[in-house]
């Protein structure tokens, strides 16, 4: 029994997120459609995130335990072959068979990417938010600092998460401008559902003088999800890299 461990980027706008569901196609359901057609069984895909409907990924990770033979470049050649245009399989290797994509991670980051124009441009419609006021990203960056560190943020977290433990470990979080594109860049130990998205909405209501300066920690230390900002839209966020202790 071979464990394959595979990298894949994926325009996310056709796929209600990465984990079979029943609601809609997802990533996940057409790549297992793909490995039926290349090794003649529906293997078992272990994804490295559950990433949400529209959501986009620079570079996702999923592994898989095959008793084929076929070599992974092969194997590679093979899946794009059978893949759609908005998912490719970029590379594949061979990992210890207990190797386990999601929990054997150390930590994940997320790229949000905003247009910040007065008009928008039709070639980012689907790939950055649309923001048309100036953002003063020197500002947002000493605003975002608050986030970093070990904290229990419950009042990032979508209402309507199970998942037991809000606690979670930011390690960077920085805010760059190259022209008219910003981009919010996380990185955390884990994430917790639309936990990213509603980091960049609460930065933007600051910017909008609808937040006060200055109050993220006192938002983080409520754990009240309605005293954080709205949940910026699927489109604007990239999972970027997925580090593993052998990176």
């Amino acid at each position: 029994m071979r464990n394959l461990l595979f990298t894949l980027t994926y325009d996310g706008t056709a796929y209600h997120g990465w984990q079979v569901q029943k609601n809609g196609i997802s990533v996940q359901e057409v790549l297992q459609d793909a490995l039926e057609t290349v090794l003649g069984a529906r293997g078992n895909v272990i994804g490295c995130s559950r990433t949400d409907s529209g959501v986009h990924a620079n570079r996702y990770y999923f592994n898989m335990r095959t008793q084929s033979s076929m070599g992974c470049s092969r194997l590679v050649r093979a899946l794009n072959a059978n893949l759609p245009f908005d998912i490719a399989v970029t590379s594949c290797r061979e990992v210890d068979v207990d190797f386990h994509a999601r929990y054997d991670c150390i930590s994940k980051q997320y790229i949000y990417k905003i247009w910040n124009a007065p008009v928008r441009d039709p070639f980012k419609n689907g790939y950055s938010l649309h923001y048309p006021h100036l953002l003063d990203t020197e500002m947002l960056a000493k605003e975002a600092m608050a986030f970093l560190g070990e904290h229990d943020f419950a009042s990032f977290c979508s209402a309507h998460s199970k998942i037991k433990s809000t606690v979670r470990n930011v390690s960077l979080f920085n805010v760059e401008r190259v022209g008219d594109d910003v981009c919010f860049i996380i990185e955390a130990d884990g994430f917790l559902y639309n936990m990213v998205r509603i980091m960049t909405g609460t930065l933007l209501k600051i910017a909008q003088g609808k937040i006060e300066k200055g109050t993220i920690s006192d938002i983080i230390n409520s754990k009240d999800r309605s005293r954080a900002g709205v949940t910026a839209p699927a489109h604007g966020l990239y999972l970027n890299k997925v580090k593993y202790p052998f990176d």
